[in-house]
Parts: structure tokens; C-alpha cells; sequence
């Protein structure tokens, strides 16, 4: 099983990836996630660039924001089999997921969060921050 950090890294790295695709730095992203690949081999390496081209395509056709959300979830266990395999990468990763993020706009990097609370309970959430609570969160009556 992939370490907590490693997981996290593989969803930021995921998240990233699929956000570059039908943007200005897609081809950057895309050789930069393929020289990762590249260490598992050269069939594994044209599956993962075909699947690349592929994703990016439909990102480019379909409802942008529903295909990219679909995708995160597929390029998140892509990585974490990749990080399973080669723990040592992370560093590059990490590397490359920071230069990536700095190249998007500004809208793909945008996040959403809905909550509800009903029927007399509390719901706590930051995105981005903290939540600070005051008081004594534990008398239903306050």
C-alpha cells in the first residue's frame, strides 16, 4: 500500500496533469509525465503516452470540466502504481507538478466545495485556510 504522502503527491500530480490537457502547457506536462513513464519500459511507455493523447482529445471535445473530473480519478491510480514501483521518483514529481502548476491558468486550478449540514448538525470546512472554532462546540444549545 502507498504511503499517505505518496498517495497525496499521486492526486496533486493527477489533478495537475489532467488540468494542463487542451491548455497552452499540455506538451510540456505530457513529456514531462512521459519521462517519468519511461522508466517502466517502452510498451509501457506508448500505452501511457496513447492513453495521454487520448484523454487530451476529449478533454478538447467534450464537456471540459465533467471529462477532467472523470480523468483525475484514472491518472491517480496511474501514478500511484508508478510511485508503488518507483518510490524514488516522488522528488522529480514533486519537481515537475510544481513547474506544471505555475504554467496554468488560472481557472483550471480553480476548486469547488459544497456542503450541507441538516437536521441540527455542524459542518466544518475550509478550502485553502483554516477553521477556527470558538466556544464549546459540544452544547447543542450555543
Amino acid at each position: 500500500m502507498l504511503a499517505e504522502a505518496l498517495s497525496a503527491l499521486a492526486a496533486t500530480a493527477a489533478t495537475t496533469l489532467v488540468g494542463a490537457m487542451a491548455t497552452d502547457g499540455w506538451e510540456s506536462a505530457k513529456s514531462g509525465f512521459s519521462r517519468l513513464f519511461s522508466r517502466r519500459g517502452q510498451a509501457e511507455l506508448d500505452r501511457i503516452d496513447a492513453q495521454l493523447d487520448t484523454n487530451a482529445d476529449r478533454v478538447a471535445r467534450k464537456d471540459e470540466d465533467r471529462v477532467r473530473q472523470a480523468l483525475i480519478g484514472v491518472w491517480q491510480l496511474e501514478v500511484e502504481d508508478l510511485l508503488e514501483e518507483h518510490p524514488e521518483l516522488a522528488g522529480e514529481l514533486r519537481d515537475l507538478v510544481t513547474e506544471l502548476q505555475a504554467g496554468l491558468p488560472e481557472k483550471s486550478m480553480t476548486w469547488v466545495q459544497n456542503n450541507i449540514a441538516r437536521d441540527h448538525s455542524r459542518l466544518f470546512a475550509a478550502q485553502g485556510g483554516n477553521v477556527i472554532i470558538h466556544g464549546d462546540i459540544d452544547d447543542p444549545a450555543r
